[in-house]
């Protein structure tokens, strides 16, 4: 199926934004679909120990995700900037850039990755009788780096140009590929936590180069010519004064809730897996956020090259608008059918209890991340990026950690933990809003 280019600077806006956002929606929801297939196999059939294991290293994981999502992004803003602004000569450079670049980063968290491996699970005080199998399936995760790295990157510059589906219909290919080899691997190999995390490793492969291949056949702008990958460091470090503050406001995120996971394994086992299993749908859930989130920063970066500055502040109203939107469907949606969608992760009656209390103080009220991610997305897309990222780490950092320090340890309840999540949103809202509307003020100036 040939995929559609949205066009971002003229036309109705609404449809647009769905045109683009929804596909990348879907693409996160597959992404997290490699983990929770991985969960939901070895809960049913490895038992909840092995469950566990693999839903520990969620935090981590994600903490990678993060970093490779965030420097991808700055891709993704200059290309875009150059292309609303018809400097196609500079796009094609950043472009070629970005994909070595990527294949670089990848290489190196799968090597040097390997060595905190055991440190990393220490400190989150994995027990004893799940680490070994949490300790197999991060580093064989790892292995699969430079293919999770090269895929964000290509369709972080697929989406520069208005293209969503295309990454989409890759992760659908690598997302039946996961769950088929998962199947394989534990049913009929035996090979538990290390047969998954294979699994994983293989299907990312199918993903990169499913992207790669159409961009070598690919015309235009998106055209990929092997002889021309090689490093403009100029280039280069545009995108990274983009990225690596945004891949610092994601892992900050994520840091948070690696603190998060320590005081949940403090708590036990059944609290570590219903954890893990609320973790899924909730991020599920938040990756519509994320959709629109991409389409503010992708939108507003061409039409602020493009100089349409009225159209920016447009594109971000109307992304706030259908985020919240989406939230109150979806949080209504999952607390009607919670029990039967946490019944595929678990039968425990202790871990489906746990797991509601999750839903019902996380994922419920996600609707409060609508306004910083939306305008951090928006102020990204301008180039301004390492300030929402200092205010994040103000925000989110600041309560989550102060909350387990100082209140969980003399309260040692799950829903204690769980509550810090609302409340670093609601502060994470006032701090970067108040900084959109400084922005749009010097704009204006």
């Amino acid at each position: 199926m040939p995929a559609r280019n949205v066009n971002m600077l003229s036309g109705p806006l609404y449809r647009e934004l769905l045109a683009f956002s929804l596909p990348i929606a879907v693409t996160g929801i597959l992404e997290q679909l490699f983990n929770a297939t991985d969960t939901m196999v070895l809960g049913r059939f490895e038992g909840t120990a092995a469950m566990a294991a693999v839903g520990n290293n969620v935090t981590i994981i994600s903490l990678i995700v993060a970093l490779l999502l965030g420097v991808s992004l700055g891709a993704n803003v200059v290309i875009a900037q150059y292309i609303g602004a018809r400097r196609l000569k500079e796009a094609t450079r950043t472009i070629h850039t970005a994909l070595l670049f990527s294949l670089l980063i990848g290489v190196a968290i799968a090597v040097l990755g390997q060595l905190p491996v055991a440190w990393a699970l220490d400190a989150l005080a994995v027990p004893a009788a799940v680490q070994k199998a949490a300790e197999i399936y991060l580093r064989i995760f790892l292995v699969g780096m430079p293919f999770l790295s090269l895929y964000n990157f290509a369709a972080a510059i697929l989406r520069s140009r208005g293209d969503a589906q295309t990454p989409l219909y890759a992760l659908i290919l690598a997302s039946v590929l996961n769950i088929v080899l998962d199947l394989v691997f534990v049913l009929v190999f035996d090979w538990g936590t290390a047969g998954v995390a294979a699994a994983t490793v293989l299907s990312y492969l199918v993903c990169a180069l499913h992207l790669v291949r159409h961009m070598l056949r690919a015309t235009g702008i998106l055209h990929l010519e092997l002889g021309l990958l090689r490093i403009h460091v100029g280039e280069l470090a545009k995108c990274l004064r983009i990225g690596l503050p945004a891949a610092l406001q994601g892992m900050v995120f994520c840091i948070a809730n690696l603190v998060i996971q320590n005081a949940i394994n403090s708590l036990g086992p059944e609290v570590m897996a219903a954890s893990a299993a609320a973790f899924t749908i909730e991020i599920n859930m938040y990756c519509f956020t994320v959709g629109f989130q991409q389409a503010c920063t992708t939108f507003v970066g061409q039409n602020y090259g493009a100089r349409q500055f009225a159209r920016c502040r447009e594109v971000t109203r109307d992304c706030a608008v259908l985020t919240a939107i989406t939230m109150i469907m979806l949080g209504a949606l999952i607390y009607a059918f919670m029990y039967p969608m946490l019944g595929f992760f678990s039968t425990n009656p202790v871990v489906i209890e746990n797991a509601v209390t999750r839903i019902e103080y996380v994922v419920l009220p996600e609707i409060l991340c609508t306004g910083f991610d939306i305008c951090s997305g928006a102020l990204r897309g301008y180039g301004v990026s390492l300030a929402p990222a200092i205010a994040t780490l103000i925000s989110v950092c600041g309560v989550r950690l102060i909350g387990v320090w100082w209140y969980f340890p003399t309260h040692p309840v799950f829903s204690n933990l769980m509550v810090l999540f609302p409340i670093s949103w609601i502060v994470a809202d006032i701090l970067i809003i108040s900084l959109y509307r400084l922005h749009l003020k010097h704009l204006r100036a």
